[in-house]
């Protein structure tokens, strides 16, 4: 390639970069950590996407890795921020939400008038709810939050990101199975769902399902013993990336699989119990690992 081709596929990348949206990012914020906004943040920056963070609570680590105290901004304060960046001069510029945990049940509320905001200044500004409520061992939130987000957000939401747990309790229908996580989804209310450690069909494997209009399909790959927290908020960050940078949901979804896939692995390699994407960052643009995608059959719709 010559140095006039060279430079001018730089000018041109710098330029598509350029042209990216800019992505709002609304969850928690740990000090130390792969968890919540850390990780979105970082994968969505990585992909070339500028990135507003608004978090929802601060701890110094995820609960997971022991006490610490928990910061939540006060509702007035909170509620007063929100209206600041609803009527910010600059919220065209979002096309782009992800919205994870909320540290109680009024900021669902403030976060839906947030949303709102931005598709009035952008209608086709994509939202991703990703219901941060629990995982297998329950809710780790009041219930009083998790039917807030129920109420106020997952009805904007163009894309929502539960995992198994959080879409049967969301549904009250058991996922236990590939077709009643198909069948939850489609219940869900939201055009198109991404659901996250699903039942697979391989043995020792876990899946991520998308079910839209255009059917459903089953992205698997080996699953790893001992994975660390916030897979969840990666993988959500890594296929808003996808899909704002033009890549179908199908792919997008096989591409943030393999990126996150990848990552857990090398994290699980190293002996970590955080996820070590700033040290493994090539992952994130550009997976190696393989991973399975299958369409999925469902059944006829009854009269």
């Amino acid at each position: 390639m010559s140095l006039e081709r060279f430079v001018k596929k730089i000018d041109y990348q710098k330029e598509e970069k350029r042209n990216r949206p800019a992505v709002l990012v609304v969850t928690s914020q740990v000090v130390r950590g792969g968890i919540g906004g850390r990780s979105s943040v970082f994968a969505l920056e990585r992909f070339g996407f500028p990135t507003w963070f608004l978090p929802t609570v601060m701890l110094p680590w995820h609960p997971g890795q022991g006490a610490g105290t928990r910061i939540c901004a006060e509702p007035q304060s909170f509620a007063h921020i929100v209206d600041e960046l609803s009527n910010s001069r600059w919220l065209s510029e979002i096309g782009g939400i992800i919205t994870g945990y909320m540290g109680n049940e009024q900021q669902a509320q403030e976060v839906a008038q947030l949303v709102r905001a931005v598709k009035q200044q952008n209608p086709d500004a994509q939202y991703m709810c990703d219901p941060v409520i629990g995982d297998a061992g329950g809710l780790y939130v009041p219930e009083s939050v998790a039917n807030s987000i129920k109420e106020h957000l997952l009805p904007l939401a163009d894309f929502a990101c539960p995992n198994r747990f959080e879409l049967s309790w969301l549904t009250a229908m058991e996922c236990e199975s590939e077709v009643g996580a198909v069948a939850a989804a489609r219940s869900l209310g939201v055009e198109r769902s991404v659901i996250t450690s699903a039942p697979a069909m391989r043995r020792n494997s876990i899946a991520n399902l998308l079910v839209s209009s255009q059917g459903a399909m089953a992205v698997e790959h080996a699953e790893v013993i001992g994975a660390p927290h916030g897979t969840g908020d990666l993988l959500a960050a890594i296929f808003m990336a996808r899909v704002l940078s033009g890549s179908s949901e199908e792919v997008a979804l096989k591409k943030a699989t393999a990126s996150t896939f990848e990552l857990v692995a090398r994290t699980v390699k190293m002996g970590s119990t955080e996820l070590l994407y700033a040290g493994n960052q090539e992952p994130i643009l550009q997976p190696l690992a393989l991973v399975n995608e299958r369409r999925i059959a469902e059944a006829p719709a009854r009269a």
